[in-house]
């Protein structure tokens, strides 16, 4: 293996490794992701949201912000579309906007209604977390 090559490999692997982890990107809200990842036991954060929501436009940064941070690289954000999905809000017992539901797996482990001071969010965030 020429010199050029070993050296391209090395430069190629500590890019891989230099590269922040990041947590997953804000998904859309469907039962079928919830039971899946309540199935495997994932630390779960559902946003039920509203785009006229005053409330919700206020905890957004935070909640956007939490899908860029490797602290909150293994929690999965789903997004419910509080005026379309009326079933699934349903379901979890969402009567209102800004409701943030938590879970460890199938366990629900925290939820509020219209908080908007970010330590609160993340702290609600992490009590899915193990």
């Amino acid at each position: 293996m020429s010199a050029f090559r070993k050296l391209s490999i090395l430069c190629l692997l500590g890019l891989a490794f230099a590269t922040p982890l990041m947590a997953q990107p804000i998904q859309p809200f469907t039962t079928a992701a919830l039971k899946a990842a309540q199935t495997a036991g994932k630390s779960v954060l559902v946003d039920a949201y509203a785009s006229w929501c005053p409330t919700c436009r206020k905890q957004a940064p935070t909640i956007d912000a939490m899908a860029k941070d490797p602290a909150f690289d293994k929690l999965l954000i789903l997004r419910l579309d509080y005026d379309n999905q009326t079933a699934e809000k349903r379901a979890l017992g969402i009567t209102t906007q800004s409701t943030l539901i938590a879970f460890n797996g199938s366990k629900e482990t925290g939820r509020s209604v219209g908080i908007t001071d970010p330590d609160q969010i993340k702290a609600l965030a992490k009590s899915a977390m193990p």
